[in-house]
């Protein structure tokens, strides 16, 4: 069906998958940043988180993914001679599309983060100090999990639209799945039927993905539906 190249497009599937996963860790540790310097009281600080949430969520994905890719390159190989290193250096597209999505989304997730610490009642935390709790403590066992469960429903959006913005980042070389679909189709003239496998094989991330963020948000949502009943 696929003329022998369902093998090759598995290979980019597989890519794509690691590429995905890499970019929302990036995301969540930029996010987290990101979501803390927002909430900070230092102004200086808040206002740097909300100036990047800011930028970069009104800037499409494409030129942001243009723009640090080849902005990046260029900039890597002109303080490369100022430091001895005289060859020219090429970026890794997998690792420069790690970063690109990475720091496209954690602006993303760094409003999800902050609306979902926002909505825990502060009486939570006080109420873990003067219980004498530590604040490391109150903030991992207490802010943590009620945090993880509020931002759940926006976490798996943002997955979902990540995932599919994978995609984009075969313009920049990277041989993930849409890269080597668009190879075998111009290898065999026929677009509909490759074009047709990649959508199939995205929905099958997606579906999954869902199932497993819907057993996550169960299982932190115990406690809190068990207390409603």
């Amino acid at each position: 069906m696929l003329n022998g190249y369902g093998s090759t497009i598995l290979d980019g599937a597989w890519l794509t998958l690691l590429l995905a996963l890499s970019s929302i860790t990036m995301a969540v540790v930029l996010g987290l940043i990101g979501a803390a310097f927002r909430l900070s009281p230092v102004k200086w600080l808040a206002l740097m988180g909300e100036t990047y949430a800011t930028v970069i969520r009104g800037i499409p994905d494409l030129v942001l993914i243009l723009l640090i890719f080849y902005g990046g390159q260029q900039l890597v190989n002109v303080v490369a001679p100022m430091v001895g290193y005289e060859d020219y250096i090429d970026l890794d597209p997998f690792w420069s599309g790690v970063f690109t999505l990475g720091f496209i989304f954690g602006a993303y997730l760094s409003e999800t983060f902050r609306g979902a610490f926002m909505a825990i009642p502060k009486g939570q935390g006080e109420a873990g100090l003067a219980y004498g709790m530590s604040g490391p403590k109150v903030f991992f066992r207490i802010l943590v999990p009620q945090m993880i469960r509020l931002a759940i429903p926006g976490f798996t959006n943002n997955w979902l639209v990540m995932t599919k913005a994978t995609a984009l980042i075969s313009v920049v070389g990277l041989q993930d799945m849409m890269f080597k679909a668009k190879s075998a189709a111009d290898a065999t003239r026929e677009p509909f039927t490759f074009y047709l496998a990649v959508a199939a094989l995205y929905l099958v991330l997606t579906s999954v993905s869902l199932l497993a963020l819907r057993f996550m948000e169960r299982r932190y949502s115990v406690g809190i539906k068990a207390a409603e009943l």
